[in-house]
């Protein structure tokens, strides 16, 4: 192993890119609510005007993709379910890509190489997952 390999252990990755991906996606559902949690008038226009995403009634997409970027990256962060928040998280990066700014690409495919990292490889030594499996 060389020095910079030991210097960036897994567990040091996941822990940073558990955060940074959480944070980006939090971010962005806390625009989406006024006071604690309740779905903002604006987020609504806002699938219904301009993301306009087939299949699913702006009401309601508004509601699962608040509820997914105040849920999953809280759960990345504490580590808990790391890889399915993950996927999640990547599905709904996909979602975005293709239907919402497919001339976000570059931005898109960075959320990606986080994502995908964590969910082939997991949350790291610093994750509640980690600490769940020491103790089964």
């Amino acid at each position: 192993m060389s020095r910079l390999e030991a210097l960036t252990p897994h567990s040091l990755l996941a822990l940073v890119n558990r955060v940074a991906i959480a944070a980006i996606f939090f971010q962005s559902g806390r625009t989406k609510v006024e006071g604690w949690f309740t779905v903002s008038d604006g987020a609504v226009a806002l699938f219904r005007d301009e993301y306009r995403l087939p299949l699913l009634p702006p009401e309601l997409a508004a509601q699962l993709a608040t509820v997914s970027e105040h849920l999953f990256p809280l759960l990345l962060v504490l580590g808990l379910a790391t890889r399915f928040s993950a996927l999640a998280l990547l599905g709904m990066t996909a979602v975005i890509q293709c239907f919402v700014y497919p001339d976000a690409w570059p931005t898109h495919l960075s959320w990606a190489g986080l994502l995908l990292y964590l969910v082939g490889r997991g949350g790291g030594r610093f994750s509640m997952d980690a600490l769940i499996a020491r103790r089964l």
